[in-house]
């Protein structure tokens, strides 16, 4: 689950600055914004692995810090209907993500930006899976290539434009296809990215779709995050031409009781963390 900071749900909405970069909110174009991606993911792949691969597990399929897991949500499908189906991840990280896929009977490709991602792919096993280092933007794969698609916090977020991404998901699916992504859920960009009382209370606009952006000292953007309001997502998706299905807003279970980043028990029992869009291609 990544791409860019694909891998999942890493650092958004205000993550961890890296130690010699300032946090601002500033304009940022399509190829900054991947270039600055790709940096981040290949200079954090470690790290991430070794504090989150317990949670993500090596062949588990999660949506998003709170836990809900493919195998019980059945976005893509329901049970049986994965099985010989063509599966693009977008965003795939370690590719615990299509690890799961493949072992519910797909034949799934794993696709990320970051090179030392998929390195942890192959550490952890791709035996049934496709690897590929690419960027979302300009996916390679033939017209109608995939019945499904799925990105678990990968690429979305961190894209400055979405609907080329969408438009690419769309023109890789075969008619019918099912596309699901998930996201941070956008009014966690009205609160401050912190897990105790804290991050309760809203200090900045919902409206303001400035991107966060952290870059070096010669100004050049090493990590940056676009916020979008659910609107902007819903039109997005039509934009592309795909037709939105669902919105899914995962509630914060009684088991989970870890905090990643700004996601904690104590705010997830108030607002949602994450969005899951469950699109599909007539």
């Amino acid at each position: 689950m990544q791409e860019s900071a694909d891998d999942a749900f890493a650092t958004t909405s205000t993550g961890s600055v890296d130690d010699e970069s300032v946090a601002t909110r500033r304009d940022a174009g399509t190829t900054e914004s991947s270039r600055a991606s790709r940096g981040w993911w290949d200079r954090n792949a470690d790290e991430y692995q070794s504090d989150h691969g317990a949670f993500l597990g090596d062949d588990r399929f999660v949506w998003g810090p709170e836990g809900l897991d493919e195998a019980e949500a059945r976005l893509l499908g329901p049970p049986g209907a994965l099985k010989g189906s063509a599966v693009l991840e977008i965003g795939a990280g370690a590719a615990q993500c299509a690890r799961w896929l493949a072992s519910q009977g797909a034949h799934p490709v794993a696709l990320d930006l970051s090179h030392r991602q998929l390195q942890h792919a192959l550490r952890l096993g791709a035996e049934g899976i496709g690897l590929v280092e690419a960027d979302a933007g300009a996916l390679p794969f033939a017209d109608g290539s995939f019945d499904l698609a799925c990105s678990a916090y990968g690429a979305l977020p961190f894209v400055a434009d979405p609907v080329l991404v969408l438009r690419e998901v769309r023109r890789v699916l075969r008619p019918g296809g099912r596309f699901v992504f998930s996201v941070t859920h956008p009014i966690r960009w009205a609160f401050p990215d912190e897990p105790g009382p804290e991050g309760l209370s809203v200090s900045s606009s919902y409206f303001d779709r400035t991107p966060y952006v952290e870059q070096d000292d010669t100004g050049r953007a090493v990590y940056v995050e676009h916020h979008r309001t659910v609107g902007d997502r819903v039109r997005e998706v039509a934009a592309a031409g795909l037709r939105l299905v669902d919105l899914v807003e995962p509630e914060w279970p009684s088991w989970n009781t870890q905090e990643w980043g700004g996601w904690s028990p104590l705010r997830g029992s108030l607002i949602p963390g994450t969005a899951i869009f469950v699109c599909e291609r007539d």
